[in-house]
């Protein structure tokens, strides 16, 4: 039995915040080939997570908020920010969590600190194969990213972020 405490997601904050990317994950799943892959993914507010897919009919992809906050988005294939959702944890009201359809854009930005996601996916992971980033996106530490990552928090749905860093 695995258990899952307070005192161990604190430790997975803290070692987001010290990292430079500001997130760090916490695997449940024994295995990377493990059929379903389910982990804490704690986030700080600042990381960039590049849009992507899951490009296979069965790769769906649920984020649950167990701390703090963040904001889910989707895409269009051309880059178009079609929806927004904010997932809060800890009882603080609103939304719990999404499942992202397979073949669908999206991404999250942090809204607090010390936010915590439950990541549930199906397996196996594959690092090469399991996202299909968006080439519209910034590639991850590139100047633009701040400035994309603010976009797709705050812009207005149905903008396109190349007409805001422009």
């Amino acid at each position: 039995m695995k258990i899952i405490d307070r005192d161990t997601l604190s430790n997975l904050s803290a070692e987001a915040s010290a990292r430079p990317r500001r997130r760090a994950n916490w695997n449940l799943h024994p295995t990377l080939d493990d059929p379903i892959q389910r982990f804490f993914n704690a986030l700080e507010p600042g990381t960039y997570v590049r849009p992507h897919r899951h490009d296979e009919a069965h790769r769906w992809e649920c984020f649950f908020a167990v701390r703090g906050a963040a904001t889910v988005v989707t895409f269009s294939d051309d880059g178009i920010l079609r929806d927004r959702v904010v997932i809060v944890g800890d009882g603080d009201g609103g939304n719990l969590g999404v499942e992202i359809p397979p073949r669908t854009w999206h991404s999250l930005a942090c809204l607090q600190p010390g936010t915590i996601l439950l990541e549930l996916k199906p397996g196996p992971y594959e690092p090469m194969t399991d996202k299909d980033f968006a080439k519209w996106a910034p590639a991850e530490g590139n100047a633009p990213c701040a400035a994309f990552e603010r976009w797709f928090r705050e812009g207005a749905l149905g903008s396109r972020a190349g007409q805001l860093l422009q």
